[in-house]
């Protein structure tokens, strides 16, 4: 009911934004635009042509509400925009966003207009941008706000909240980060814990010692777990000396999750992993897509090329090849299921290392109760429907669907574990790979299976 609330705004957003733009009512534009919340102007401005996206982008002021329109809006969009602004307007926009925010709008920039943008900064915010945009794109410190609040442990709760009170910038106040006298992190406090505290009572005594933190160069995937696993609202950055460098937060947590999890989806089903993708031309669609169907067209010619060698089978007894098509669907469809669930076990934690034994047994237990059954019924089946040829052909069929499935959740489960052992994306493993080689197995073992059997 809320999802088709939601659509129905936004199909009503995008007809009144359609009918101001075709009338030219600039007024009437800044009042909508100023009226409708930032993350819904973004996904409005999809159904927008580029020169209405900039008309619309024009009419924007220069301040939070236009800041947060950016950081919600989709990465290709932002690149068309801002690539074409003047740098003075980016600088304007983004001089008092926090450092991460201003790092992921300069990252969308051509390397000359980011430039000229962070020449209009004062010296202070080049550089944190330069220390932030210094580390791995998709890390902590990439994504990390520098703008925290931190106290010393030897400060009592009531001089805390009274500090706090003047911290207007500093970003997820829920948490106070407490140092020692070296300026290390020692430990956190709840901003609840502080304020039903005797205001007499000192930092080091209410405080949580135990912090979970993370280093600078700690993959997002893993900060996103640390968040997912505690539920955390922030997680510490650390130095080697265990100094604050600042915090990632759970909305930006949160994007992290959907972009990692889009990446996975698009991997699997073997078109890349660029999530803009349904914003690109067709012919950038098309080569992003290439290169993944090649491993499948490959698979395909061997398959066929299996086939050319069994020919004379084929030539005997006809009915073999009615079957082809079930024994390849059988095993790409079971095989994609198991690194499908392998995969997602392993991006959730689910998978632990040293479980892969055990996860990789069920598997196959599962590809030999559904191999076994589905052999039963296909088996079955073939002799009712070929009564006249040989008897064996509902064996062999049987038994080559069983072996089909057997070797596709194999391939399926074991290629992802692989993968992940020699530190490579378990994702690109579900899509043209495991298909393509289950397919050109189970063709293989089903005309050797044949050749067991029948009199050919």
């Amino acid at each position: 009911m809320r999802k088709e609330l939601f659509k129905n705004e936004i199909n009503i957003l995008k007809d009144t934004f359609g009918r101001l733009l075709r009338r030219h009512a600039k007024t009437n534009l800044t009042k909508l635009i100023n009226k409708t919340h930032p993350a819904d102007l973004a996904v409005i401005f999809r159904y927008f042509n580029d020169e209405e996206q900039i008309q619309v982008f024009n009419l924007m002021k220069n301040d939070n509400h236009t800041l947060e329109f950016l950081i919600n809006l989709d990465d290709t969009i932002i690149e068309k925009l801002l690539n074409i602004e003047h740098p003075e307007r980016i600088a304007n926009l983004i001089q008092n966003a926090p450092t991460n925010d201003q790092s992921f709008l300069l990252g969308a920039l051509e390397p000359k207009q980011a430039k000229s943008v962070i020449d209009l900064l004062n010296k202070e915010e080049q550089e944190g941008i330069e220390e932030i945009m210094g580390y791995p794109e998709d890390s902590a410190g990439a994504m990390m706000s520098t703008d925290v609040f931190t106290i010393y442990q030897e400060t009592t709760c009531g001089d805390a909240l009274r500090t706090l009170q003047y911290q207007k910038d500093a970003e997820m106040v829920f948490y106070l980060y407490i140092t020692n006298e070296d300026d290390a992190l020692v430990g956190i406090a709840s901003l609840r814990a502080l304020a039903t505290t005797h205001p007499d009572k000192l930092l080091r005594d209410i405080m949580i010692k135990r912090v979970h933190s993370v280093r600078p160069e700690t993959d997002q995937e893993d900060v996103a777990q640390i968040v997912a696993q505690y539920n955390y609202l922030a997680v510490p950055v650390v130095d080697t000396d265990n100094q604050l460098l600042g915090i990632v937060t759970v909305d930006d947590v949160v994007d992290v999750i959907r972009e990692e999890a889009s990446e996975d989806f698009l991997q699997m089903a073997g078109v890349g992993k660029d999530r803009e993708i349904l914003l690109k031309s067709s012919w950038e669609n098309a080569k992003i897509r290439l290169p993944w169907l090649f491993a499948s067209w490959i698979g395909g010619v061997m398959a066929a090329y299996i086939i050319g060698v069994f020919e004379h089978m084929i030539e005997n007894i006809i009915a073999l090849a009615s079957f082809i098509p079930v024994i390849i669907g059988m095993g790409g469809n079971i095989g994609t299921q198991s690194s499908t669930i392998i995969v997602r076990g392993m991006a959730t934690g689910r998978i632990a290392i040293g479980d892969e034994f055990k996860v990789l047994s069920k598997e196959l237990q599962v590809g030999l109760i559904l191999g076994v059954l589905y052999g039963l019924l296909l088996g079955i089946l073939a002799n009712i429907t070929f009564l006249n040829l040989d008897s064996m052909l509902g064996v062999v069929i049987g038994l080559s669907i069983c072996s089909s499935m057997l070797i596709a959740t194999a391939v399926g489960a074991l290629t992802p574990i692989l993968l992940k052992k020699l530190d490579v994306d378990p994702a690109i493993a579900t899509g043209p790979f495991v298909t393509t080689s289950t397919d050109v197995l189970g063709v293989f073992f089903y005309f050797l299976i044949a050749e067991w059997f029948m009199d050919l």
